[in-house]
Protein backbone atom coordinates (compact mmCIF):
# COMPACT_ATOMS: atom_id res chain seq x y z
CA UNK A 1 0.00 0.00 0.00
CA UNK A 2 1.08 3.51 -0.36
CA UNK A 3 -0.08 6.53 0.17
CA UNK A 4 -0.01 9.85 -1.83
CA UNK A 5 -0.15 12.88 0.17
CA UNK A 6 -2.08 16.08 -2.29
CA UNK A 7 -2.22 18.81 0.57
CA UNK A 8 -0.86 19.20 4.11
CA UNK A 9 -2.59 16.96 6.37
CA UNK A 10 -4.78 15.08 3.30
CA UNK A 11 -4.75 11.82 3.35
CA UNK A 12 -5.41 10.01 -0.60
CA UNK A 13 -5.01 6.55 -0.13
CA UNK A 14 -4.01 4.34 -2.82
CA UNK A 15 -3.50 0.79 -2.42
CA UNK A 16 -2.14 -2.01 -5.55
CA UNK A 17 -4.78 -3.14 -7.91
CA UNK A 18 -7.20 -5.88 -6.34
CA UNK A 19 -10.35 -7.83 -6.61
CA UNK A 20 -13.31 -7.42 -9.42
CA UNK A 21 -12.54 -4.24 -10.64
CA UNK A 22 -14.20 -4.94 -14.27
CA UNK A 23 -17.55 -5.46 -12.51
CA UNK A 24 -18.33 -1.93 -10.69
CA UNK A 25 -21.86 -3.21 -9.52
CA UNK A 26 -20.27 -6.52 -7.77
CA UNK A 27 -17.69 -3.89 -5.83
CA UNK A 28 -20.61 -2.24 -4.26
CA UNK A 29 -22.58 -5.06 -3.98
CA UNK A 30 -19.75 -6.81 -1.94
CA UNK A 31 -19.25 -3.90 0.10
CA UNK A 32 -23.36 -3.74 0.94
CA UNK A 33 -23.37 -7.24 1.83
CA UNK A 34 -20.63 -6.74 4.65
CA UNK A 35 -22.18 -3.52 6.03
CA UNK A 36 -25.44 -4.62 5.92
CA UNK A 37 -24.51 -8.69 7.87
CA UNK A 38 -22.43 -6.41 10.62
CA UNK A 39 -25.67 -4.68 11.47
CA UNK A 40 -24.77 -1.57 10.28
CA UNK A 41 -28.13 -0.51 8.72
CA UNK A 42 -29.82 -1.01 11.71
CA UNK A 43 -31.88 1.50 12.95
CA UNK A 44 -30.28 3.20 16.19
CA UNK A 45 -33.72 4.56 17.71
CA UNK A 46 -32.65 4.99 21.52
CA UNK A 47 -29.70 7.12 20.24
CA UNK A 48 -31.43 9.48 18.67
CA UNK A 49 -33.96 9.68 21.44
CA UNK A 50 -30.92 10.04 23.50
CA UNK A 51 -30.48 13.45 21.26
CA UNK A 52 -33.75 14.72 20.88
CA UNK A 53 -34.44 14.98 24.46
CA UNK A 54 -30.84 16.63 25.35
CA UNK A 55 -31.19 19.20 22.83
CA UNK A 56 -35.45 19.39 23.71
CA UNK A 57 -33.56 20.20 26.97
CA UNK A 58 -31.79 22.93 26.12
CA UNK A 59 -33.83 24.58 23.91
CA UNK A 60 -35.95 24.63 27.02
CA UNK A 61 -33.24 25.77 29.11
CA UNK A 62 -32.22 28.42 26.50
CA UNK A 63 -35.99 29.93 26.27
CA UNK A 64 -35.94 29.92 30.54
CA UNK A 65 -33.02 31.91 30.09
CA UNK A 66 -34.10 34.51 27.24
CA UNK A 67 -37.31 34.66 29.92
CA UNK A 68 -35.19 35.61 32.90
CA UNK A 69 -32.45 37.62 31.43
CA UNK A 70 -34.92 40.13 30.09
CA UNK A 71 -33.46 43.43 28.56
CA UNK A 72 -30.15 43.11 27.99
CA UNK A 73 -27.53 42.57 25.83
CA UNK A 74 -26.39 39.22 27.48
CA UNK A 75 -29.14 37.95 25.34
CA UNK A 76 -26.99 38.06 22.37
CA UNK A 77 -25.58 34.89 23.73
CA UNK A 78 -29.27 33.12 23.89
CA UNK A 79 -29.27 34.02 20.35
CA UNK A 80 -26.03 32.49 19.52
CA UNK A 81 -27.16 29.06 21.33
CA UNK A 82 -29.80 29.51 19.52
CA UNK A 83 -28.37 29.36 16.18
CA UNK A 84 -26.30 26.26 17.82
CA UNK A 85 -29.41 24.39 19.03
CA UNK A 86 -31.19 24.71 15.56
CA UNK A 87 -28.63 23.61 13.42
CA UNK A 88 -28.60 20.37 15.71
CA UNK A 89 -32.50 20.00 14.88
CA UNK A 90 -31.40 20.50 11.39
CA UNK A 91 -29.22 18.16 11.55
CA UNK A 92 -31.58 15.28 12.99
CA UNK A 93 -34.58 16.56 10.12
CA UNK A 94 -31.70 15.68 7.89
CA UNK A 95 -31.30 12.20 9.56
CA UNK A 96 -34.93 11.39 9.08
CA UNK A 97 -34.92 12.60 5.83
CA UNK A 98 -32.46 9.87 4.67
CA UNK A 99 -34.85 7.33 6.77
CA UNK A 100 -31.97 6.85 9.18
CA UNK A 101 -34.33 6.96 12.58
CA UNK A 102 -36.89 4.88 11.98
CA UNK A 103 -37.69 1.73 9.86
CA UNK A 104 -41.06 2.96 8.61
CA UNK A 105 -40.82 6.12 5.79
CA UNK A 106 -43.84 7.63 6.92
CA UNK A 107 -42.95 8.22 10.47
CA UNK A 108 -39.39 9.55 8.98
CA UNK A 109 -41.24 11.88 7.15
CA UNK A 110 -42.98 13.08 9.91
CA UNK A 111 -40.31 13.54 12.32
CA UNK A 112 -38.63 14.90 9.28
CA UNK A 113 -41.21 17.62 8.18
CA UNK A 114 -41.69 18.70 11.93
CA UNK A 115 -38.52 19.17 12.67
CA UNK A 116 -37.79 20.56 9.44
CA UNK A 117 -40.70 23.33 9.03
CA UNK A 118 -42.22 23.66 12.80
CA UNK A 119 -38.91 24.05 15.33
CA UNK A 120 -36.20 25.05 12.20
CA UNK A 121 -38.33 26.70 9.97
CA UNK A 122 -36.87 25.64 6.87
CA UNK A 123 -39.35 23.70 4.07
CA UNK A 124 -38.73 19.72 4.41
CA UNK A 125 -39.89 19.42 0.60
CA UNK A 126 -37.79 22.02 -0.71
CA UNK A 127 -34.92 20.06 0.96
CA UNK A 128 -35.59 16.94 0.01
CA UNK A 129 -35.79 17.63 -3.12
CA UNK A 130 -32.66 19.70 -2.92
CA UNK A 131 -30.86 17.47 -1.59
CA UNK A 132 -32.12 14.43 -3.36
CA UNK A 133 -30.67 15.22 -6.36
CA UNK A 134 -26.96 16.00 -4.85
CA UNK A 135 -26.78 12.65 -3.43
CA UNK A 136 -27.77 10.97 -7.19
CA UNK A 137 -25.09 13.15 -9.01
CA UNK A 138 -22.59 14.77 -6.56
CA UNK A 139 -20.17 16.80 -7.93
CA UNK A 140 -21.72 16.21 -11.18
CA UNK A 141 -21.77 19.08 -13.43
CA UNK A 142 -25.31 20.38 -14.30
CA UNK A 143 -26.70 17.85 -12.08
CA UNK A 144 -25.63 18.76 -8.92
CA UNK A 145 -27.89 21.83 -7.25
CA UNK A 146 -24.83 22.09 -4.62
CA UNK A 147 -22.38 23.60 -7.39
CA UNK A 148 -24.91 25.07 -9.45
CA UNK A 149 -23.90 29.24 -9.88
CA UNK A 150 -25.52 31.79 -7.88
CA UNK A 151 -23.38 34.25 -6.23
CA UNK A 152 -20.37 31.79 -5.62
CA UNK A 153 -18.84 30.19 -8.70
CA UNK A 154 -17.82 26.90 -8.59
CA UNK A 155 -16.50 26.39 -11.93
CA UNK A 156 -13.55 28.47 -13.84
CA UNK A 157 -16.41 28.21 -17.44
CA UNK A 158 -19.19 30.02 -15.48
CA UNK A 159 -16.60 32.34 -13.25
CA UNK A 160 -15.62 33.23 -17.21
CA UNK A 161 -19.49 34.63 -17.60
CA UNK A 162 -20.05 36.52 -14.61
CA UNK A 163 -20.69 40.47 -14.87
CA UNK A 164 -18.04 42.74 -14.51
CA UNK A 165 -19.58 43.58 -10.87
CA UNK A 166 -20.03 40.40 -10.05
CA UNK A 167 -16.09 39.70 -10.72
CA UNK A 168 -14.98 42.36 -7.89
CA UNK A 169 -16.34 39.39 -5.76
CA UNK A 170 -15.64 36.03 -7.69
CA UNK A 171 -12.29 37.24 -7.93
CA UNK A 172 -11.47 36.37 -4.30
CA UNK A 173 -15.04 34.51 -3.44
CA UNK A 174 -12.81 32.26 -1.68
CA UNK A 175 -11.71 34.95 1.19
CA UNK A 176 -15.79 36.14 0.80
CA UNK A 177 -17.48 32.49 1.38
CA UNK A 178 -17.50 31.59 5.29
CA UNK A 179 -18.53 35.69 5.70
CA UNK A 180 -21.39 35.29 3.30
CA UNK A 181 -22.52 32.15 5.36
CA UNK A 182 -23.55 34.52 7.80
CA UNK A 183 -26.58 35.30 5.41
CA UNK A 184 -27.04 31.86 4.64
CA UNK A 185 -29.74 31.40 7.52
CA UNK A 186 -31.49 34.29 5.85
CA UNK A 187 -31.06 32.81 3.00
CA UNK A 188 -32.48 29.09 3.79
CA UNK A 189 -36.08 30.71 5.31
CA UNK A 190 -36.54 32.40 2.12
CA UNK A 191 -35.83 29.82 -0.05
CA UNK A 192 -38.20 27.35 2.16
CA UNK A 193 -41.10 29.71 2.46
CA UNK A 194 -40.22 30.72 -1.79
CA UNK A 195 -40.83 27.02 -2.26
CA UNK A 196 -44.35 26.46 -0.43
CA UNK A 197 -45.67 29.60 -1.80
CA UNK A 198 -44.38 28.68 -5.45
CA UNK A 199 -46.20 27.27 -8.42
CA UNK A 200 -43.64 24.28 -8.25
CA UNK A 201 -45.38 20.37 -6.77
CA UNK A 202 -45.01 20.61 -2.87
CA UNK A 203 -46.02 17.44 -1.03
CA UNK A 204 -48.20 18.48 2.05
CA UNK A 205 -47.82 22.32 0.99
CA UNK A 206 -50.83 23.51 2.85
CA UNK A 207 -49.06 21.58 6.49
CA UNK A 208 -45.61 23.06 5.26
CA UNK A 209 -47.43 26.62 5.23
CA UNK A 210 -48.87 26.07 8.39
CA UNK A 211 -45.74 24.92 10.32
CA UNK A 212 -43.74 27.47 9.08
CA UNK A 213 -45.77 30.48 9.26
CA UNK A 214 -46.78 29.60 12.68
CA UNK A 215 -43.45 29.10 13.91
CA UNK A 216 -42.47 32.10 12.29
CA UNK A 217 -45.41 34.40 13.42
CA UNK A 218 -44.55 33.02 17.28
CA UNK A 219 -40.71 33.47 17.18
CA UNK A 220 -40.87 37.04 16.33
CA UNK A 221 -43.59 37.66 18.66
CA UNK A 222 -42.02 36.33 21.42
CA UNK A 223 -38.50 38.68 20.32
CA UNK A 224 -40.14 41.10 20.00
CA UNK A 225 -42.90 41.52 22.96
CA UNK A 226 -39.43 40.50 25.05
CA UNK A 227 -37.25 42.58 23.83
CA UNK A 228 -36.27 46.27 22.64
CA UNK A 229 -36.87 46.75 19.26
CA UNK A 230 -33.34 47.04 18.72
CA UNK A 231 -32.25 44.61 20.76
CA UNK A 232 -34.80 42.43 19.08
CA UNK A 233 -33.70 42.86 15.84
CA UNK A 234 -29.99 42.26 16.73
CA UNK A 235 -31.28 39.06 18.70
CA UNK A 236 -32.46 37.59 15.34
CA UNK A 237 -29.36 38.58 13.27
CA UNK A 238 -27.02 36.53 15.24
CA UNK A 239 -29.44 33.77 15.83
CA UNK A 240 -29.44 33.34 11.91
CA UNK A 241 -25.75 34.69 11.41
CA UNK A 242 -24.91 31.76 13.70
CA UNK A 243 -26.87 29.24 12.26
CA UNK A 244 -26.38 29.88 8.85
CA UNK A 245 -22.60 29.97 9.52
CA UNK A 246 -22.50 26.59 11.20
CA UNK A 247 -25.09 24.79 8.54
CA UNK A 248 -22.68 26.41 6.08
CA UNK A 249 -19.35 25.40 8.07
CA UNK A 250 -20.86 21.51 8.48
CA UNK A 251 -21.79 20.97 4.78
CA UNK A 252 -19.12 22.92 2.89
CA UNK A 253 -16.16 20.85 3.73
CA UNK A 254 -17.89 17.91 2.19
CA UNK A 255 -17.56 18.40 -1.76
CA UNK A 256 -16.15 21.81 -2.10
CA UNK A 257 -12.65 21.42 -3.69
CA UNK A 258 -13.12 18.03 -4.57
CA UNK A 259 -13.08 16.64 -7.83
CA UNK A 260 -16.33 17.68 -10.37
CA UNK A 261 -17.62 15.14 -12.94
CA UNK A 262 -18.68 16.03 -16.64
CA UNK A 263 -22.58 16.21 -16.83
CA UNK A 264 -22.59 12.98 -19.31
CA UNK A 265 -19.59 10.98 -17.17
CA UNK A 266 -20.25 7.28 -16.82
CA UNK A 267 -18.66 6.77 -13.14
CA UNK A 268 -19.79 3.98 -11.64
CA UNK A 269 -22.01 4.73 -8.13
CA UNK A 270 -18.95 3.49 -6.09
CA UNK A 271 -16.78 5.48 -7.75
CA UNK A 272 -18.79 8.54 -7.96
CA UNK A 273 -19.89 8.87 -4.32
CA UNK A 274 -16.53 8.37 -2.75
CA UNK A 275 -14.53 10.24 -4.97
CA UNK A 276 -16.11 13.32 -4.68
CA UNK A 277 -16.55 13.23 -1.24
CA UNK A 278 -14.15 14.16 1.83
CA UNK A 279 -14.18 12.80 5.39
CA UNK A 280 -13.49 15.07 7.99
CA UNK A 281 -11.47 13.43 10.98
CA UNK A 282 -12.09 13.87 14.58
CA UNK A 283 -13.67 10.88 15.82
CA UNK A 284 -16.97 11.16 18.27
CA UNK A 285 -16.43 15.27 18.82
CA UNK A 286 -16.38 15.82 15.09
CA UNK A 287 -19.62 13.31 15.21
CA UNK A 288 -21.29 15.64 17.46
CA UNK A 289 -20.19 18.81 15.64
CA UNK A 290 -21.26 18.13 12.21
CA UNK A 291 -23.95 15.73 12.67
CA UNK A 292 -22.47 12.59 11.00
CA UNK A 293 -21.30 14.39 8.39
CA UNK A 294 -17.83 14.59 8.91
CA UNK A 295 -18.15 10.79 7.72
CA UNK A 296 -19.51 11.92 4.33
CA UNK A 297 -17.94 9.24 2.02
CA UNK A 298 -20.24 6.55 4.16
CA UNK A 299 -23.50 8.38 4.42
CA UNK A 300 -23.48 8.94 0.50
CA UNK A 301 -22.19 5.04 0.24
CA UNK A 302 -25.28 4.23 2.77
CA UNK A 303 -27.44 7.59 3.25
CA UNK A 304 -29.98 5.73 4.96
CA UNK A 305 -26.41 4.43 8.07
CA UNK A 306 -27.88 5.68 11.63
CA UNK A 307 -25.11 8.57 12.31
CA UNK A 308 -23.73 6.13 15.60
CA UNK A 309 -22.78 3.36 12.82
CA UNK A 310 -20.60 5.83 10.39
CA UNK A 311 -17.37 5.51 12.12
CA UNK A 312 -17.13 1.35 11.87
CA UNK A 313 -18.58 1.65 8.58
CA UNK A 314 -15.42 4.40 7.57
CA UNK A 315 -13.46 0.96 8.93
CA UNK A 316 -15.29 -1.60 6.24
CA UNK A 317 -14.92 1.09 3.50
CA UNK A 318 -11.55 2.26 3.91
CA UNK A 319 -10.01 -1.13 3.80
CA UNK A 320 -12.09 -1.74 0.66
CA UNK A 321 -11.11 1.43 -1.26
CA UNK A 322 -7.63 0.17 -0.26
CA UNK A 323 -8.35 -3.37 -1.90
CA UNK A 324 -9.89 -1.88 -5.15
CA UNK A 325 -7.21 1.13 -5.68
CA UNK A 326 -10.04 3.80 -5.27
CA UNK A 327 -9.10 7.09 -3.47
CA UNK A 328 -10.49 7.69 -0.34
CA UNK A 329 -9.92 11.48 1.43
CA UNK A 330 -9.85 12.91 4.75
CA UNK A 331 -8.78 15.56 6.51
CA UNK A 332 -8.45 17.79 9.30
CA UNK A 333 -11.62 20.68 9.65
CA UNK A 334 -9.16 23.06 9.49
CA UNK A 335 -7.54 21.75 6.68
CA UNK A 336 -10.80 21.62 4.48
CA UNK A 337 -11.29 25.22 5.32
CA UNK A 338 -8.09 25.69 3.81
CA UNK A 339 -8.91 23.82 0.74
CA UNK A 340 -12.44 25.16 -0.03
CA UNK A 341 -10.68 28.79 0.66
CA UNK A 342 -8.31 27.95 -2.13
CA UNK A 343 -10.38 26.16 -4.47
CA UNK A 344 -12.65 28.76 -5.05
CA UNK A 345 -10.05 31.83 -4.89
CA UNK A 346 -8.59 29.46 -7.98
CA UNK A 347 -12.07 29.49 -9.61
CA UNK A 348 -12.37 32.91 -9.16
CA UNK A 349 -9.21 33.37 -11.29
CA UNK A 350 -10.97 33.14 -14.42
CA UNK A 351 -13.27 35.82 -13.82
CA UNK A 352 -12.79 39.12 -15.82
CA UNK A 353 -10.53 41.56 -14.18
CA UNK A 354 -13.42 44.35 -13.41
CA UNK A 355 -10.83 46.96 -13.36
CA UNK A 356 -9.46 45.54 -17.05
CA UNK A 357 -10.39 48.77 -19.45
CA UNK A 358 -12.72 46.76 -22.37
CA UNK A 359 -10.65 48.21 -25.25
CA UNK A 360 -7.42 47.37 -23.78
CA UNK A 361 -8.97 43.43 -22.77
CA UNK A 362 -10.41 43.10 -26.39
CA UNK A 363 -7.08 43.78 -28.60
CA UNK A 364 -4.58 42.44 -25.38
CA UNK A 365 -2.74 39.61 -26.66
CA UNK A 366 -3.43 36.22 -25.17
Amino acid sequence: MSEVSTAPSVRIIRTKPGGDTKNPTTEYSALMHTVRNLGLLRRARVFYWVVFSILVVALGGAVTGFVLLGDTWYQLLIAGALGILLTQFAFLAHEASHRQVFESGRANDRAGRVLANAVVGISYSWWMTKHSRHHANPNVIGKDPDIDTDFIVFQPEEAAKVSRLHALVTRKQGWFFFPMLLLEGLNLHVQGLRTVMGRGKVDNRWLEIAMICTRLVAYLAVVFYFLPLGMAFAFIGVQLAVFGLYMGASFAPNHKGMPQLPHDSKVDFLRRQVLTSRNIRGGWVMLTFMGGLNYQIEHHLFPNMPRPHLRKAREIVLEYCQTHSIAYTETGLVQSYGIVIAYLNKVGLSARDPFDCPMTARFRTH
